[in-house]
């Protein structure tokens, strides 16, 4: 059964949380507290984490920095659950490595789609060593190829290296500081539109599958499980958790 470690001080909330996450299936783990939970998720190595960011004791944006930095769990996949609606909020969240960000407030149905969806990508994204798929797309780490469909794909260094951070962190909104990062590293001297420039010609290499790579305008690029011609934007639904605004 998938265990889900659900990181909320409002006592409310969370027992609304663990009712309907037990009601769809999932086994839980429920804390008040950021340290309580790094603790936990370091025990029970849960198959994702659900975390709030306003918490008695230290942000949430610092509890998912430091759950991607350890070793035992920084695989864990990480859905950030907050009333924080800012674009900046997002950004940051996704930069320390959140692999969702839901808005409360939200319906259940939303959150456990989208919970699902987190656990897929990853489970996905697992399935062979050394081997990285998303849509036509497939990498071998091991030799350092592309291919799309069946068709290999000559790439530059640079190139490669973009698409294989990209492949990485599938479905997830990746910043151009955060590229640039992974890419070319810390302290580079790099300017933000030179990663702009290497996503225009990787899109160009990839042909039919360039369209994966998205634009998230004024962020930075999301990598598509399928091929697609334009962004879509999520729809939000008219059912929204019990007591409204639970942030």
């Amino acid at each position: 059964m998938t265990r889900v470690l659900v990181i909320e001080d409002e006592p409310d909330v969370a027992e609304l949380l663990e009712y309907n996450l037990q009601a769809a299936g999932f086994q839980t783990c429920v804390c008040a507290t950021g340290q309580e939970g790094l603790r936990m998720s370091q025990e029970v190595h849960p198959d994702i984490v659900l975390l709030d960011l306003m918490l008695p004791d230290m942000p949430g944006m610092q509890v998912c920095r430091v759950l991607k930095s350890l070793p035992i769990t920084k695989d864990i996949p990480v859905v950030i659950v907050s009333a924080r609606s800012e674009e900046i909020d997002r950004v940051v969240g996704f930069e320390v490595g959140a692999d969702d960000y839901v808005v409360k407030p939200y319906s259940v149905r939303e959150l456990l789609l989208r919970l699902r969806r987190s656990l897929d990508r990853h489970a996905s994204n697992r399935g062979n060593e050394g081997l990285l798929r998303a849509g036509v797309i497939r990498l071998d780490l091991n030799s350092h190829r592309a291919w799309v469909a069946n068709e290999e794909v000559d790439l530059r260094v640079t190139e490669y290296k973009l698409l294989v951070a990209l492949c990485e962190n599938p479905s997830r909104v990746m910043t151009r500081e955060r590229l640039l990062e992974l890419v070319w590293g810390n302290g580079s001297s790099v300017a933000l539109r030179t990663v702009d420039a290497h996503v225009k010609r990787l899109r160009d290499r990839l042909g039919a599958a360039g369209p994966q790579i998205e634009t998230v305008r004024g962020v930075g690029y999301r990598l598509t499980g399928e091929p697609s011609l334009r962004r879509t934007e999520p729809t939000s639904s008219s059912t929204a958790i019990a007591g409204g605004d639970v942030g």
